[in-house]
């Protein structure tokens, strides 16, 4: 397979030859780098074209409308990743059905390379540059197939929070193409969802996370625990000025 500059060339050859891996590679101050790899049973152009159709694999938890079914990926440069949001019931009749771009289409080499840009889920209300890089390469018995999700700029998030919650996330939906493909790894059970009318594990939910206005963001944001507000600094009261000793009266000689 050809590997493209800016993509895969210093990428380990030992991380590469993992059946299974998914991790937050690299965090800083200044963004984080996901990695996910993992062997099929699927030749690359049946992995190719399970990839275009992200409603038989994508989890609806994880959409704005709920429903993985309104989906749609157009793979060619100017692209996108989209997904049509339903008009309301109460909605006027001449009212647009919504959309939103997930992310954008910038390199599509079928069969071989898919990449995209932008912010998924809450990262797309931040100041915040994301690219995710696909690669299939054909090796015996199957394809490799490699995510790379490169974050960076600047956001209300901490990266070392909003990393593994989008890197958990993220290989969520992957590893459910990986079983729609024949993975070599049998994949974990899927996590728990947890309802909307349930109340928020202790110690987490909306204090702290930054409010995106989505049920996908607040999925995001569940992950997250409240970053502590700094305590103000309690000033130490002022010391009283110590008080002068009062001499005693010099006594008078007697007979004075």
């Amino acid at each position: 397979m050809r590997l493209l500059p800016t993509t895969l060339a210093a990428l380990p050859m030992a991380i590469m030859a993992l059946p299974a891996s998914a991790e937050v590679v690299a965090s800083s101050d200044a963004g984080f780098v996901i990695r996910l790899t993992e062997e099929v049973t699927a030749t690359p152009q049946e992995s190719w074209k399970m990839l275009l159709t992200p409603g038989e694999w994508w989890s609806g938890a994880h959409t704005y409308s709920g429903d993985a079914r309104n989906l749609y990926l157009d793979a060619q440069a100017t692209g996108c990743f989209c997904e049509k949001l339903p008009r309301p019931k109460d909605a006027p009749e001449d009212q647009r059905n919504g959309s939103v771009e997930h992310m954008h289409i910038v390199y599509a080499e079928p069969g071989r390379v898919l990449r995209m840009t932008g912010g998924l889920g809450p990262l797309q209300s931040e100041a915040l540059h994301g690219s995710l890089t696909m690669t299939f390469k054909a090796v015996p018995g199957g394809t490799r197939i490699l995510w790379e999700y490169v974050v960076g700029g600047y956001m209300r998030y901490k990266p070392e929070q909003i990393g593994p919650a989008v890197d958990k996330v993220l290989t969520e939906q992957f590893r459910r193409l990986g079983a729609k493909l024949g993975a070599k790894t049998p994949a974990a059970p899927p996590a728990k969802v947890q309802d909307k009318d349930e109340p928020a594990p202790a110690g987490e939910g909306d204090a702290g996370a930054v409010s995106v206005g989505s049920d996908v963001a607040a999925d995001f944001d569940a992950s997250l625990k409240p970053v502590a507000k700094p305590k103000a600094a309690v000033k130490p009261a002022p010391k009283s000025a110590p008080k002068s000793a009062t001499k005693p009266a010099a006594k008078k000689p007697a007979g004075e």
